[in-house]
């Protein structure tokens, strides 16, 4: 689905993550059968959220969610603060770009190499929601307790290369979730989705296919 802001969908003048969460799981109630949802990096965020506000999950499948850990200060203020910059300037690229190398960690050759990937353009554009993002998983507080009761079948994909802010949110949902896995992609990071489809399409598939 396109969420608020993107592609196709509308927006709003207040922005919460509450209100993306309502979103997906008003769609995931309109259909006529339990839905496998996915969401990745702050898709999975959300798609979290909205597993707490529906009961007609088949699965749920996150792929690295993001929101601090212990004292992990996630963003640093100098980082929001050049993205809230390069936002109001409208320069999306160089603000997704930011990202891509402080936060993802992604190397010279890997953002070489995505720059060049036909999906490129649509990430960029994607970045005009990027900040008010960073600032949702920034504030994100998570309470093990909220998930405690949560019995949705859940697989937690993450990367084997991805730096430890981008997983130890993973391992935290893993011990907070009463019926999770995880599976990792070897040699893989959190950009696996635009690197790697095909193997992030087929971990997916062979969820659904156990899920039945």
């Amino acid at each position: 689905m396109d969420r608020r802001g993107l592609g196709e969908s509308g927006d709003a003048d207040e922005y919460a993550l509450e209100r993306e969460a309502e979103d997906v799981a008003a769609l995931v109630e309109s259909l006529d059968a339990p839905a496998v949802l996915f969401g990745h990096s702050y898709g999975a965020l959300v798609s979290l959220e909205a597993a707490l506000r529906t009961d007609t999950l088949r699965t749920l499948i996150t792929y690295e969610p993001v929101f601090p850990v212990g004292d992990d200060e996630l963003y640093s203020e100098e980082l929001l603060a050049e993205m809230e910059a390069l936002r109001e300037e409208g320069e999306y690229e160089r603000m997704l770009v930011l990202l891509l190398e402080d936060i993802v960690e992604l190397p010279p050759a890997k953002l070489d190499a995505l720059r060049s990937d036909p999906s490129w353009p649509d990430l960029v554009d994607g970045a005009r929601t990027l900040y008010r993002e960073t600032e949702a998983e920034r504030a994100y507080e998570f309470d093990p307790a909220r998930f405690a009761e949560l019995t949705t079948p859940t697989v937690l994909l993450t990367g084997s290369e991805s730096p430890g802010d981008l997983t130890n949110p993973t391992d935290e949902l893993d011990r907070a979730l009463p019926n999770s896995r995880i599976v990792t992609l070897e040699e893989r990071g959190h950009d696996a989705i635009h690197t790697a489809p095909d193997l992030v399409i087929d971990e997916v598939l062979a969820v659904i296919r156990e899920s039945h």
